[in-house]
């Protein structure tokens, strides 16, 4: 079980492999750990990959999550298929967990069409870009599986800058006054772009802000990943046996630019981004698995070898779409269509040297 450790009161499992002894987490096995440290790569590689292609023009501005991986594999890996997933930008890679190609994604990034699919094949909802749009969308979808009787989760994820938003309150508060079976899962990573948590709220931590929507909240170590999957666990099994909503803060501290447009040398705290990032996710989960003898060098390499080759094709497939049709920008925007309109896609087509 989970620690909670002095200073900042934090839930955690993983030691540091001398002082603070490593815990455990009831219910997982060597399957369990080898699958959760296969999606921590993936999605580290994915996230690596994808500063690199970005630099080489090869998809657009890009959103970096490097570091957060803990906190979306270990949530993810505590629900079921069933079970609804509705991202923002940040977890722009979190369908990679269930199945979703990694083309697609790439794809997303590139502003090709081939980057969109059916939520419903996946459960998991478009990537959301506005800030806190989506909470509303995912209390809705969670308090209609209760109404039709099913017993599936949503988990809604956001950072700490959603919380100031009056789309994150209008989302909390009906998923607690009708409690809805919704996560609130906030990745909190000190820094809306470049404005601090303390100049957002009053508040000594987010998860205060719980207790307004009549919700209990756990706080995390957001770089470990048993304690992310303990405590959304925990708030899975609390919604589906129908006790209403959960709100995790999950913290940490960004280590990468908030995006690859981003400078933030003029805002940032370098000794704590020094800090954070001797103490990343996916490196601490690993020393884990190796004090507990279940991750030998081989086949780690392995893990690592056939995650980057993942990636590889799914540039290559992404870079082999077709490009699109340029009047899909104008598709289904009217049902009328102003007659303007097809001026303006003649003139597209005419710059774009169609």
């Amino acid at each position: 079980m989970a620690q909670v450790l002095p200073g900042p009161g934090l839930r955690r499992v993983i030691g540091d492999g001398a002082v603070v002894p490593d815990a455990e987490v009831e219910g997982l096995d060597e399957d369990d750990f080898l699958a959760l440290y296969r999606s921590l790569v993936l999605l580290r590689t994915y996230d690596e990959r994808s500063v690199v292609y970005h630099r080489q023009g090869r998809i657009g501005t890009y959103a970096i999550f490097w570091n957060h991986e803990a906190m979306q594999a270990g949530s993810v890996h505590a629900l079921q298929e069933r079970d609804w997933i509705f991202p923002s930008y940040r977890e722009s890679a979190i369908g990679l967990l269930r199945g979703l190609p990694a083309s697609t994604v790439l794809s997303w990034w590139r502003g090709h069409p081939a980057g969109w699919w059916n939520p419903a094949d996946y459960n998991v909802a478009s990537i959301c870009v506005p800030i806190g749009t989506h909470v509303p969308h995912a209390a809705g979808l969670a308090w209609g599986k209760r109404l039709k009787g099913e017993d599936a989760v949503a988990i809604v994820y956001f950072g700490d800058g959603a919380t100031s938003e009056g789309s994150f309150h209008e989302g909390a508060n009906f998923a607690g006054v009708m409690r809805a079976p919704l996560v609130l899962f906030c990745n909190n990573n000190q820094w809306a772009i470049s404005t601090p948590v303390s100049a957002q709220t009053a508040a000594e931590t987010l998860a205060d802000k719980a207790a307004g929507y009549g919700m209990p909240a756990v706080r995390v170590d957001g770089a470990d990943v048993l304690a992310v999957y303990e405590a959304t666990r925990d708030a899975v099994a609390r919604a589906r046996a129908g006790e209403g909503p959960t709100f995790i803060e999950a913290v940490t501290y960004r280590c990468a630019p908030h995006a690859t447009a981003d400078d933030p040398s003029a805002y940032i705290d370098p000794d704590c981004v020094e800090r954070a990032r001797r103490e990343e996710c996916v490196a601490r989960f690993e020393g884990y698995l190796r004090r507990a003898g279940v991750l030998p060098d081989e086949l780690a390499e392995r893990v690592k070898a056939e995650a980057l080759e993942l990636m590889r094709e799914g540039i290559a497939a992404a870079e082999a779409e077709a490009p699109a049709d340029a009047a899909l920008v104008f598709d289904r925007s009217y049902a009328d269509p102003p007659a303007s309109l097809a001026a303006d896609l003649a003139e597209l087509r005419r710059i774009l040297g169609e």
